[in-house]
Parts: structure tokens; sequence; C-alpha cells
């Protein structure tokens, strides 16, 4: 294998494996990418057991061919080097050799025998959408996708399609059991038929990283194409197939209060830097703010033991009953602070139902977060 590619591509495509391939493994291969040579171009291809990537890029082949190489120390190796065009030349003992002027780096390989295959499904229905709108999906519910292994099928995110008015929406929902996000989008006109689906998907979190970084550093439009298990999206030089979980998601509409709650209309900023405040003195064991509604104003309080305690006082929209609640400070934080608006209507459940938080003028995104027991 012999080919010449330029730097800044090639750091570029060697950088995308880079959050893909097994840091610590049994399987040293897992650790590397694949780099395959073949019809004027270079496949950079990493693989674990969820994720598959193939990155392809033009390149001046000289002679084709494949190795496997150590991801994190290929990418150290070319980010260093200076200048536009590196030679790479795979010798007879698989070892590669990097050549950029009088800068030469030797980096031994494994061959390419043993690496997962990722194979692009032919035939499968893919569907347009951008890439900013998906990035923007996987923004506003990732955070509250669980991290408890033992409850796998609130690990990533539930993806979903629904028909409304000859209108195709698609909504993402992640839970942790005490927090809910929703966001939905209106895919437009042009997807008549978006991702038909009969039931939803669950997206790992893992690989929804993966998507969510591949959207943010293309712009545009992407392809997205569900099948068989697993999501498979496309830009023009890479191809991302991730593993869906097996499992049920929970019946998400059954948490959604039926009941209006009491509305707090306050400004993004105001209460979001009131709540920073609060979590200073939040620690594993205390986490918890004391919200305190009167006519117009909002008292928080947070109470740590082993810290100390923090007191404020901010102005809101708000005419009621007097009423106190207490919640994860954390939570709140995570629900508004990927809110864009300038002003949140904070929805407090009656008894200890739970809140909702959502931007004023904007329905596509709600977040509901459990009170706490004071």
């Amino acid at each position: 294998m012999e080919f010449n590619i330029g730097k800044n591509v090639f750091l570029k495509g060697i950088q995308k494996t880079l959050g893909i391939v097994e840091k610590k493994t049994t399987m040293p291969i897992l650790s590397n990418l694949l780099m395959r040579t073949q019809q004027g171009r270079v496949k950079i291809i990493a693989a674990d057991r969820e994720i598959g990537l193939v990155a392809d890029y033009e390149a001046e082949i000289i002679r084709e061919g494949d190795i496997t190489l150590s991801a994190k120390k290929l990418y150290e190796m070319v980010r260093e080097i200076q200048g536009e065009s590196i030679h790479v030349l795979k010798t007879d003992k698989d070892v590669v050799v990097l050549t950029c002027k009088k800068e030469v780096y030797r980096i031994p390989g494994i061959p390419a025998a043993d690496y997962p295959t990722v194979e692009d499904q032919a035939g499968l229905p893919m569907n347009r959408i951008k890439g900013a709108v998906l990035g923007e999906m996987i923004r506003k519910t990732a955070f509250a996708i669980s991290t408890d292994e033992m409850r796998k099928n609130l690990t990533g995110v539930f993806f979903e399609t629904e028909r409304v008015n000859e209108t195709s929406l698609v909504r993402m929902v992640a839970t942790d059991g005490h927090r809910l996000s929703v966001m939905k989008v209106d895919v437009g006109d042009e997807e008549k038929d978006f991702l038909s689906m009969d039931k939803g998907v669950i997206i790992p979190r893992k690989g929804l990283g993966e998507i969510r970084r591949l959207v943010e550093e293309e712009s545009g439009v992407v392809s997205l194409g569900i099948d068989k298990g697993a999501c498979t999206l496309k830009t023009d030089h890479t191809l991302l197939k991730v593993s869906l979980i097996d499992g049920e998601y929970p019946d998400y509409r059954r948490v959604i209060p039926s009941e209006k709650g009491l509305v707090v209309g306050v400004g993004k900023s105001t209460f979001l830097h009131a709540l920073r405040r609060m979590s200073v003195i939040s620690s594993e064991r205390y986490s918890g703010v004391i919200i305190a509604l009167s006519n117009n104003r909002m008292v928080l309080n947070s109470t740590n033991p082993d810290v100390g305690e923090a007191n404020d006082e901010i102005e809101v929209s708000y005419q009621g009953e007097e009423r106190s609640v207490g919640y994860n400070v954390s939570y709140l934080i995570d629900a508004i602070d990927v809110i864009d608006e300038e002003w949140v209507d904070f929805e407090i459940g009656m008894a200890m139902k739970p809140a909702v938080i959502r931007a004023v003028g904007n329905e596509n995104y709600f977040c509901i977060v459990m009170p706490l027991k004071l």
C-alpha cells in the first residue's frame, strides 16, 4: 500500500475515528483504525461492537492495500507533521512509514484480516434531513439519558416519527426516570414520507454522540436511514452506522402532566444564573434547591451540611398562591441551559406532580423534572 494525501484531509479523517475506537480492550485491533486504498480513494474505517464509520477521501494511490494502525498514535503523528502533503507507505513487515519532506514516522500495524467489517447496506431507503436540525434534537435531549446500565432501554434516546395533517414530524425523547426531555421537529413538505416506521427505535448514547459530532462537522443536509437494527447516517465523505438498542421504550406520554400547574414566567439568563449560584453548594449527597414562590418573587435556597448555605431572590412573573417545592438543581440547569429563547415558562405541578419547563414561543421542546420530597 502506498499513497499521497493532503495532511489536513488525512487528519480530519483520522480525527473522526477517535471517539469510536475502544481505548481499553482485550482485542488490540479494536484500538486501531483500518486504512484501505482502492479506486483512487483512501478509506479510513473505525469500528467497535456498536458503531462503524467509514471516511472516504480522494488521494493519489500508487499501490492498493490495507492495514490497521493505532488511531491515537496515528492522529498524534499526522497532527505534528509540518507540510501540506504526506506520503504513506506500508512495508512488507506491516510497518507504515509516514514521510513529509525530511520528517519521517514509522508505526507498526496489524493486518486487516480480523478487523470488523462496516458495510453500506444496499437498497436501504435514505431520508434527507438538515444536519443542524438533527444536532439540535440531540443537544436538547441527550442530557436526560440514563447512565444506569441495568436499565439498558433508557441508555439511549427514543427516536420516532409521526404523521400529523400531511406533515412529517420526528421526535427524540430521553429519560432517566427522574426527568424527561422531549424535542420534536417538522421535517417539511419535501420529505412527506420521512422515515416511515411502525414504531420508534432506541439510539444508544455513544452512537448518538458520534452522530452529533458528525453533523456538527458537516454543514447542510445529511441522509438518514433506519433498518434491521441499525441507524445509518451519510454525508459527502462519511458513512456512520450505529447499532440500535434492542428493547421496548417506556410509554413516556404517561409522565406528561394532564393538568395545568402554577406557571411562572422568568428570564432564562436570570433563572439560570440563580440556579448556578445554588449549585455551588451541591454535592453528590445534597443536590437540592428549594424554590419558594410568592407574588412576582422567587426565593431560592440550597443547604448542604458539608458545604454551607446559599440564598437568592429573583423577580418573576407570577400571581397566585404561595408555594414551596424542591428539585435537583442540576436537572433544572440542564433543562434550561439548552433553551435558546430569552424567556422560560416554569410550570410547577400540583402536589408532588412534576414540573414542566418550556421556552416561551417554542412548543417543540419541553423538559419534565420530578420534585424532591422536602
